[in-house]
């Protein structure tokens, strides 16, 4: 039986990686785990595949990590349909237009990185240090791979912070769309959720706070905010959205301040 349980330790994967997960635990100021005689519900792991977040016990899902070189994104940036996906037009994109972009609720970058390598300069803001944690390595190692994706991630900026109190004291270049994609709560009876948020929801929990979210949004960008959410659920409680966008699954609700390219 283990000595000590904890919610969330570092790990690392071979010899060679202790100095940079002592390094990371002291970071979050989490604990480095012996895996002899510690045990915890989450695992952060330091490795040659870089950082990944690894939940235990039985029927646990896989690791999560961002890869923003190989895999999904990189077949999504070859192939995933231009200014024709969801997330592009929800934020305004046509032509020549490229917006500069805000992304408040970051998670793992995926909406960010879709905007970003279709031209848009991106502010990405993520309020959980260990899910921003995993996305500035997910950077760190797209910008050491070279090429079109070390472009990409040379637009994208990472700030980790709580999204409402950095948009209510922002002094910097105003962004013309913020995007935002609060957590949903919960529902006991809804289908098994993918693997990032079977992990991701003890860290970050629901966003209760979205409607004061939304209203910060709503406040600091220039031209519109664009909201996703699951398709069928309602609206944030406040401004009433000017136009919607729907998926299979998910939906974008639009508020329009002034038109995109004035």
């Amino acid at each position: 039986m283990p000595a000590t349980a904890h919610l969330v330790g570092v790990t690392f994967l071979r010899p060679e990686f202790e100095s940079r997960a002592s390094a990371l635990a002291a970071s979050l100021a989490l604990p480095l785990l012996d895996p002899a005689t510690d045990d915890a519900f989450l695992l952060l792991q330091v490795g040659e595949a870089g950082l990944s977040l690894q939940a235990t016990g039985a029927n646990a899902p896989g690791s999560v990590r961002v890869d923003f070189v190989e895999g999904a994104l990189a077949h999504r940036r070859q192939f995933g349909g231009g200014t024709g996906q969801m997330v592009a037009r929800a934020a305004g994109l046509r032509g020549s237009l490229r917006p500069s972009v805000l992304d408040a609720t970051a998670g793992l970058g995926r909406d960010a990185f879709v905007l970003a390598a279709l031209g848009c300069q991106v502010t990405m803001i993520e309020r959980q240090p260990i899910i921003a944690a995993l996305l500035a390595d997910g950077l760190l190692r797209a910008r050491q791979a070279g090429g079109e994706v070390a472009e990409i991630a040379g637009r994208m900026e990472l700030v980790q912070a709580d999204a409402i109190t950095v948009m209510n004291a922002w002094d910097g270049a105003v962004p013309q769309v913020i995007h935002l994609d609060p957590m949903f709560p919960h529902r006991d009876k809804s289908a098994l959720v993918k693997k990032e948020m079977r992990v991701f929801r003890p860290l970050a929990g629901d966003d209760l706070d979205a409607p004061a979210l939304l209203e910060a949004a709503l406040a600091l960008a220039s031209h519109r905010v664009a909201v996703k959410r699951p398709r069928k659920a309602p609206a944030i409680s406040g401004r009433v959205p000017s136009a919607e966008l729907s998926g299979q699954s998910s939906r974008y609700d639009i508020y329009g301040i002034q038109k995109l390219g004035n």
